[in-house]
């Protein structure tokens, strides 16, 4: 998979993105910004803020989790222990 490059959306007109994950949080934030310029009490500024923040709070998580999956690749947790754990280890209250 490393070789591989995105070269087509599939759809008409929408070019692929370089850094989608960058890109979308820029475009949430913006949103979140001129959302602060409607009134508080206005249905659309209420709606669009929590959609917006789930969705930019799924693209801090789904950074977060590659970013783990890159420590697990080099910390290799599968792999059996050096040495073995003392027996108290996992004992509570000590």
């Amino acid at each position: 998979m490393a070789g591989l490059l995105k070269k087509t959306t599939g759809l008409v007109g929408l070019a692929v993105s370089e850094s989608p994950h960058e890109r979308l949080r820029i475009l949430y934030t913006k949103i979140l910004d001129v959302l602060e310029q409607i009134p508080k009490n206005a249905a659309y500024r209420k709606y669009t803020e929590q959609i917006t923040n789930e969705r930019l709070d799924m693209v801090k998580a789904a950074e977060n989790e590659l970013s783990l999956a890159r420590k697990m690749t080099q910390w290799k947790p599968w792999e059996p222990l050096v040495e073995e754990p003392p027996a108290s280890q996992w004992k509570w209250p000590i």
